[in-house]
């Protein structure tokens, strides 16, 4: 007996590296093209087609009675597809789902899921047969169209493609992703690519805009909308990759007084209806939409999911324009129309070049058809003459099998009959001898020798090859056209208007807050419209007080004014609370810390602002153009050495006039026409001064004079109703202010 060979001996001396490559390179090669890929001429992968075919076998046709999917996935991986049954079970489940699938393959009888998400049941309870289309998909594996191939143990065979003319590659589309490459097919209508396939076959020239006149688009079978402009669309199919723009359908529905409400009959592609309504409630709880009251799921058989505005005033449109922006109703659909083609090679492929080489194993499953029959005519057409000769010498040949042994070489010798004649012969049943007549045996013999021409001319001529091809499609084009239930497009194809600008008011909740600025620069803001002469009694740090407080609501943007004379943004919403010291505004904006505070005030568009330096050189700016969308700000004020901005304040409604005061006490009115209005500058000159310079400035409407407030605690004011004395033209130096002035120089 030898002795057992050493295992160490079948150790190979090689680099690490060169082994991991070499190794990952048939398990990436193994994914690509036997797993994850779609081939371009059935659109199938190993799993459905093996799936498929076990069901063929089983005589799960659409007549038939359904049987346990437990049978079909059991003999999909004993036989064909040795893998995990519940990977397969998934597979075919796929298959049976009619929101997946756009034309389903497997006819289901149980529960295989919904588009809530749920999963189906075990494979135990449901039942299954083929559809239609999968027997339209599998045409032609009795007659010779494919070729087979040993199953992975060597007792079964299997196709290894479809070779039917049902365009399952687009019409249902497919998804995978294998080892450095990937594939996204959306589902499109099957008429409308059989339509581009007929022009192809008519034209083949014809370019990609004159096939897109009839695939419109994806045609998913949960309906919706593409909204995506044609050139964006023609672009994708032309190259083989892209996306859609998938929105949900819906509509404005009245509930009479003013009330409506949004109904939802159609979601994207691949959402799930309960996640999407999961996704609209975080919306609501979490008050990012405030315009959004509630969210129900309405659906039966339909689908139904019912969206209420929070009041009767608000835009249908704004509403779900902002639901498009914030959750699932609206999703994007790639293209990445990656196949294996005719050679098993991967390749992504425009849409024109899909439907040639689909068009090219048409071709070529139509020839080797026609050859099989051909075949299979010349077989039954030897058969026919050695019976015609049976029937002419019917006598000889009973003689000649009831007195030889061997007769079969007696006859072949006789009557120059070949072994599968004389074989066929000596296998007639007695009761067939009566049906030996001469006609119909002559009569069978011509209709095929009439189709084997027809054969043989349509094996030899392209133009009757196209010519066939283009009748057959137009036959099963008849299956799924726009006028059956099945076949009537789904998906509406068309350009969404421009999108809206989604008022702010829309998407943060309006309450009121007052903001409060401390003086060493701590922001918080308090709920509620708090007195402001109470922000003298709020905590601060210690060595801290107030320096700025002011009425605000949430939906609005704060302006920040520093003395450089560049202007920062802040968003009401997102200060902090008014329940501890609050956060450093630096913290926010870049703002040195050097540099002051001049005025902190809600910004209020449709306003302007008066700007003044301390060496008082002013303009007139617009709100709107001061607001900065950076933490870096915007510069506006362009102050000179040495100066500073020492005003901010908003013109009031009506003011026509400006006053100015120095530190010299100096007071000078003039028309608030004479300053500019800019969005960025120096200014000009407001007052004159000899020494100092401005204190304060203000706006007014000249006929109700000034006021300001008088000192102390009584609240009371004094006013100065005739300027006249203080009139002058802008840049004067100006004359003392009226008795009582307040002495600190400041307008209040």
């Amino acid at each position: 007996m030898a002795a057992p060979a050493d295992p160490f001996d079948t150790i190979i001396d090689a680099p690490f590296d060169t082994a991991l490559s070499e190794r990952y390179l048939v398990y990436a090669l193994s994914t690509i093209t036997a797993r994850s890929l779609p081939d371009l001429r059935d659109g199938l992968k190993p799993v459905h087609r093996r799936l498929l075919w076990a069901m063929r076998l089983l005589r799960l046709d659409p007549n038939a009675a359904y049987k346990k999917c437990a049978r079909v996935v059991g003999d999909t991986i004993g036989k064909y597809h040795p893998h995990g049954d519940q990977s397969v079970y998934d597979a075919m489940v796929r298959l049976a789902q009619d929101f997946s699938l756009r034309y389903p393959l497997v006819d289901g009888q149980g529960n295989f899921g919904n588009i809530d998400g749920d999963n189906p049941a075990a494979y135990r309870y449901t039942e299954a047969r083929l559809t239609p289309a999968a027997l339209d998909l599998m045409a032609g594996l009795d007659d010779g169209a494919t070729d087979y191939r040993a199953t992975y143990n060597g007792e079964e065979e299997e196709p290894e493609i479809f070779p039917g003319l049902f365009p399952n590659l687009l019409a249902n589309g497919a998804s995978g992703i294998a080892v450095g490459m990937a594939t996204s097919i959306p589902p499109h209508n099957a008429a409308e690519v059989l339509d581009a396939a007929t022009l192809l076959i008519e034209r083949p020239d014809a370019d990609d805009a004159e096939l897109l006149a009839f695939v419109q688009g994806p045609d998913f079978p949960t309906g919706g909308l593409v909204i995506d402009p044609p050139a964006m669309i023609a672009q994708a199919y032309a190259t083989g990759r892209g996306s859609f723009r998938v929105r949900a359908r819906w509509e404005r529905q009245d509930e009479g007084r003013g009330t409506w409400i949004a109904i939802v009959s159609e979601i994207p592609y691949g959402v799930q209806k309960g996640k999407l309504i999961e996704q609209i409630a975080a919306l609501i709880a979490d008050k990012k939409l405030p315009i959004l009251a509630d969210v129900r799921d309405e659906s039966d058989e339909q689908l139904r999911i019912v969206i209420e505005p929070r009041s009767r005033a608000v835009d249908a449109h704004v509403l779900m324009e902002s639901l498009f922006r914030l959750c699932d109703l609206e999703v994007k659909v790639p293209l990445n129309l990656n196949v294996l083609d005719a050679d098993r090679t991967p390749r992504v492929m425009g849409l024109k070049t899909v439907l040639t080489a689909w068009l090219a194993h048409q071709i070529n499953v139509l020839l080797r058809r026609a050859t099989h029959r051909v075949a299979k005519i010349d077989d039954r057409v030897e058969l026919l003459d050695g019976y015609l000769i049976a029937y002419l010498n019917l006598d000889r040949v009973i003689a000649i099998i009831r007195a030889e042994d061997e007769p079969k070489p007696v006859m072949i010798a006789e009557f120059g009959l070949t072994d599968r004649q004389a074989e066929a012969i000596l296998n007639m049943r007695l009761r067939a001898l009566r049906r030996l007549e001469e006609m119909e045996i002559k009569g069978e013999r011509a209709k095929l020798d009439k189709e084997r021409a027809e054969l043989a001319q349509l094996i030899e001529s392209p133009q009757r090859q196209r010519t066939r091809l283009k009748k057959d499609i137009a036959t099963l084009r008849t299956r799924y056209g726009p006028e059956t239930r099945l076949g009537k497009r789904r998906t509406t194809v068309a350009e969404a208007a421009p999108p809206r600008d989604i008022p702010l008011d829309a998407m943060i909740e309006r309450e009121p807050v007052t903001v409060i600025l401390s003086q060493r620069g701590w922001i918080r803001a308090m709920k509620g419209h708090a007195d402001l002469a109470g922000a003298e009694t709020l905590r601060f740090k210690e060595g801290d007080g107030p320096a700025f407080a002011i009425h605000a609501q949430t939906t609005d943007k704060i302006l920040l004014a520093a003395a450089e004379g560049r202007f920062y943004t802040l968003a009401a919403d997102r200060l902090p609370g008014g329940r501890g010291f609050g956060e450093p505004v630096r913290l926010m904006i870049d703002l040195a810390g050097e540099i002051g505070i001049v005025q902190l005030l809600a910004a209020r568009p449709d306003t302007r602002l008066l700007l003044a330096a301390s060496d008082g050189r002013g303009f007139v700016v617009k709100v709107a153009d001061v607001i900065a969308e950076t933490r870096k700000g915007r510069q506006v004020a362009n102050v000179r050495a040495g100066a500073k901005l020492a005003v901010v304040k908003p013109i009031g409604t009506g003011h026509d006039f400006v006053a100015a005061i120095g530190d010299n006490r100096k007071l000078v009115v003039f028309p608030l026409s004479e300053l500019p209005e800019m969005g960025r500058g120096q200014g000009v000159q407001l007052q004159r001064y000899r020494d100092g310079g401005l204190a304060d400035a203000t706006t007014l409407v000249l006929a109700d004079g000034l006021s300001w407030a008088m000192g102390g605690d009584s609240g009371r004011t004094r006013s100065e109703p005739d300027l006249t004395p203080w009139r002058a033209a802008r840049g004067a130096a100006g004359r003392m202010p009226p008795t009582g002035f307040p002495r600190d120089n400041r307008f209040g």
